[in-house]
């Protein structure tokens, strides 16, 4: 079918595709799975569908791209969007990189299922990737089919733009188009498959770039590809850096540092536990990606994980991903050993980003709490104290933060009894009533008296501390159960929740009355239904 004229916005898109053009290729013009050395990318293109639909898209999003709504909506946006057309200027490519899974070095990794349309610069001199994930496959699909199904893809589509909104650095999204086809996807890896709608998100972001582009080069000694790298990271992704100062990858990886560290930071603030920290899931922009079996902390546990191939070992749990991000920038900091000879100032890189970390979660904390500043003689004992208690009972960390900002500091003890408890505004985050003790009870109110007298000498309103707290402490978040409902009604053809969703998560700060069901704690239902409570890297 020919979808011609094309729509000018798109024809007009200012592709420049620098990695490509920069960057050594892979010479082998086959799309069959193997290693490929010594390159950085494979051109590939997009495998072709049966019956593209759109199913959303972001409209901030477009507007980065330089696309209105009416371009959007045309049919011809839908064929691009499922890589069945491919638009002037674009050169699809599949990148190559390797990683650490679950601690153990795993090899050539790559973009197995997801193909790079090129870069555009938009009107702002901004430059945007563009990325379909679920398009078919590459070189470096190993044994898989290279596509996505609607569940993962939906979870996606939704958080990309949620985590945008909540104020959180992530990878964007696009678009969400069903492919009108079936695929087979096994969701627990136990032996039951079962076939699947396809889709693909288009994906946005400055770069796409992962610790592990850089460690599959250094893995293999191809330092003339890795110094080839970095360079072009660095003029590209990191233009204010001077290229030409003698430690300007050694100021590159601080940057790393530091943003990563915020990143985390951000994480453990709005309760985001990514569920598979692989090297090859962590940016050098310090953006979340790979939305995989993420899930959304309910209950206060911080050694929850969404991940039901870390079920046994928890290593990417929420209380430890600090932790996990040290780590994997330590294999970062190997991969680009070689080029800086150095291992004293990469060392110091890495301490900056623990103590980058531990400034930025003080102050994350105290900011939870509505205070002005973190101050170490008192908040010290006073935040460790807290998330002792928090775990003590079934307690949903959005609801608790988010109605604290209602307590009065001047009248502080809540309650010497379960019923007065409940009653409060900290009642709704209580999943588990009958677990409230009589010792719980004494060392949340001990810790209230602590906290009102701290509140008291910031000398704060209660609205000016209401109003703080709620800058930071969102209302709405992309809860499991929320996205599971969503994928149902979908894969029963109904999408209208997405869109819809998609709307509620655009103000997750801001008192929505017409949509505080959203708002609520997970229902029991959910409590460990597929989808809602773990998830698998099936996608």
């Amino acid at each position: 079918m020919n979808y011609k004229p094309i729509p000018a916005a798109i024809e007009n898109l200012n592709f420049d595709n620098r990695f490509v053009q920069e960057l050594p290729a892979d010479p082998d013009p086959a799309n069959s799975r193997r290693p490929v050395y010594a390159a950085c990318y494979s051109r590939v293109k997009p495998q072709r569908v049966l019956a593209p639909q759109l199913v959303a898209y972001s409209k901030e999003v477009a507007d980065l791209l330089d696309m209105p709504p009416s371009v959007c909506e045309s049919a011809y946006f839908t064929q691009l969007m499922a890589g069945n057309i491919l638009a002037p200027r674009m050169d699809p490519y599949a990148t190559c990189y390797g990683g650490h899974q679950f601690g153990n070095w795993a090899g050539q990794l790559g973009d197995g299922r997801a193909i790079n349309l090129g870069e555009i610069v938009n009107r702002r001199s901004q430059r945007w990737a563009l990325q379909l994930k679920g398009a078919g496959p590459t070189p470096y699909s190993r044994t898989a089919d290279g596509l996505a199904v609607l569940r993962s893809s939906i979870r996606e589509f939704l958080c990309s733009e949620a985590m945008y909104h909540l104020g959180v650095p992530t990878t964007r999204a696009l678009s969400l188009v069903l492919t009108g086809e079936e695929v087979e996807r096994d969701m627990f890896y136990d032996g039951h498959p079962k076939m699947e709608p396809g889709a693909i998100v288009c994906r946005v972001a400055p770069s796409f770039t992962r610790f592990g582009n850089f460690e599959i080069f250094a893995s293999r000694k191809e330092m003339t590809v890795l110094k080839q790298l970095l360079d072009y990271t660095v003029r590209t992704d990191f233009p204010h850096l001077d290229i030409t100062a003698p430690d300007v990858y050694i100021q590159w990886f601080e940057e790393v540092c530091r943003t990563t560290a915020e990143l985390m930071v951000h994480w453990m603030r709005v309760g985001f536990v990514h569920g598979v920290m692989n090297t090859d899931n962590m940016s050098i922009l310090g953006l979340t990606i790979d939305y995989g079996p993420y899930g959304w902390l309910e209950d206060y546990d911080p050694k929850w994980t969404p991940n039901t191939t870390d079920a046994a070992t928890r290593r990417y749990c929420f209380g430890d991903q600090p932790g996990i991000a040290h780590w994997n920038l330590l294999q970062l900091a190997n991969a680009v050993f070689p080029l800086i000879e150095d291992a004293e100032p990469l060392k110091a890189a890495l301490n900056l980003y623990v103590d980058s970390f531990q400034h930025g979660w003080h102050k994350m904390m105290v900011q939870k709490l509505g205070l002005k500043a973190y101050r170490p003689g008192t908040d010290d004992a006073l935040l460790k104290d807290l998330l002792a208690i928090l775990p003590m009972v079934e307690t949903d960390m959005t609801i608790f933060f988010r109605n604290f900002s209602k307590i009065d500091p001047a009248a502080i003890a809540l309650s010497d009894n379960r019923m007065g408890l409940l009653a409060s505004p900290l009642g709704d985050a209580y999943y588990r009533p009958d677990q409230i003790t009589r010792d719980y009870l004494d060392r949340l109110n001990h810790w209230l008296t602590a906290y009102g007298t701290r509140v008291r000498n910031d000398g704060l309103s209660l609205e000016a501390r209401a109003r703080n707290m709620n800058a930071v402490n969102p209302k709405y978040v992309l809860r499991n159960y929320l996205a599971q409902l969503a994928i149902e009604k979908a894969e029963q053809g109904d999408s209208e929740m997405i869109p819809a969703l998609l709307e509620l998560l655009r103000r997750p700060y801001d008192e929505q009355p017409e949509k505080e069901d959203f708002a609520a704690r997970r229902p029991d239902w959910a409590r460990d239904k597929p989808g809602c409570s773990m998830l698998s890297c099936s996608s």
